[in-house]
């Protein structure tokens, strides 16, 4: 049987949520180092961060250190995508147990970087997420497309392409253990 998108979503997902709870916050603590590392040098760029769920990487030191120089946003939910707004406290936990900074006037459509969690990668390293395609839909709605870091808390990878076309791709992937940049760039 072939490997299909949702089968290796619902692989990587049970991979994930079954990792051990015992080093969760030394995995947290590499991709933090590994993140600083590769942001440490930005000064006034604006950078999208998300605000992790319980089973995401919890990259809320890097979140921290990083607002001090950088102009830090996260997604609010909109429909079927969301926009950016200013991180700012406090934050309400809304659909889908996501906690969210509060919605801003401002019009922001320009981002430097953009750090998305994602539960895999295929072999364009193109994100695998959960499912609801809201990145994707904001994604596409950019002029220009930021510097796209994506993390997992386990790596989840596969050698095949089994995205669509319509999904966003990564510059680096951050993990526990390793980072990845794509060899080449794949023409769509």
């Amino acid at each position: 049987m072939p490997l299909t998108k949702s089968i290796f979503r619902e692989n990587c997902l049970k991979k994930i949520k079954n990792s051990s709870s015992e080093n969760k916050y030394y995995r947290n603590a590499m991709i933090n180092k590994r993140l600083f590392r590769e942001l440490k040098n930005m000064k006034g760029a604006k950078v999208l961060f998300y605000y992790p769920l319980p089973f995401e990487a919890d990259i809320r030191k890097t979140l921290n250190k990083i607002r001090q120089k950088c102009d830090v946003l996260v997604p609010f939910m909109q429909d079927s995508s969301f926009k950016i707004v200013p991180f700012r406290l406090p934050l309400k936990k809304k659909k889908f147990d996501i906690h969210e900074a509060g919605n801003s006037l401002r019009n922001i459509n320009k981002i430097d970087i953009a750090i998305v969690p994602s539960v895999g990668v295929d072999g364009k390293l193109q994100r695998i997420g959960f499912g609801k395609g809201m990145y994707d839909r904001f994604f596409e709605k950019l002029k220009n497309k930021p510097y796209t870091i994506f993390i997992q808390p386990e790596i989840c990878f596969t050698k095949e392409f089994i995205c669509d076309d319509h999904d966003i791709a990564c510059d680096l992937l951050i993990t526990p253990k390793s980072s990845k940049r794509p060899k080449k760039r794949y023409v769509y």
